[in-house]
């Protein structure tokens, strides 16, 4: 069994990908993210806003993380432009949306032992772009 090596810490690491430990962090991270919002009761808007399945979705995140955290832009080879806010406008997103997607990412971070520093940064920047994605007052 060859044990796995630590994720490269700020002093090391390039960009917040490296940081996080690269691809498989990534995957593992949106993998259980979207777990969570499909087991916890307290994510249930943001899971009903998701249709029957979840698995589209799991891809999509995970190809749009590794660009925005400074990996491969999967997203873009795709897609193009992620186009965030006019992707997501015929979701209704509003604060409690916004709200249960932080707290369901924070979970997934915590859970997977996420560098603290990293964690923290990351949470800033998910709440801005969350908050810049809300489409309802509530």
């Amino acid at each position: 069994m060859v044990a796995e090596e630590a994720a490269p810490g700020p002093g090391t690491a390039t960009t917040a990908y490296e940081w996080l430990g690269g691809e498989a962090r990534v995957r593992a991270l949106v993998d259980r993210f979207y777990d969570l919002m499909d087991l916890e009761p307290g994510y249930a808007e943001l899971r009903a806003a998701h249709g029957e399945t979840l698995e589209g979705a799991r891809d999509k995140l995970f190809w749009f993380l590794s660009g925005w955290l400074g990996g491969p832009d999967l997203y873009i080879a795709q897609f193009g432009h992620p186009r965030l806010r006019a992707r997501h406008m015929p979701f209704r997103i509003g604060i409690r949306e916004r709200d249960q997607w932080l707290a369901c990412m924070a979970q997934a971070m915590r859970e997977l032992a996420v560098d603290p520093e990293l964690a923290a940064r990351l949470e800033t920047s998910f709440y801005q772009t969350a908050d810049w994605m809300r489409n309802q007052g509530a």
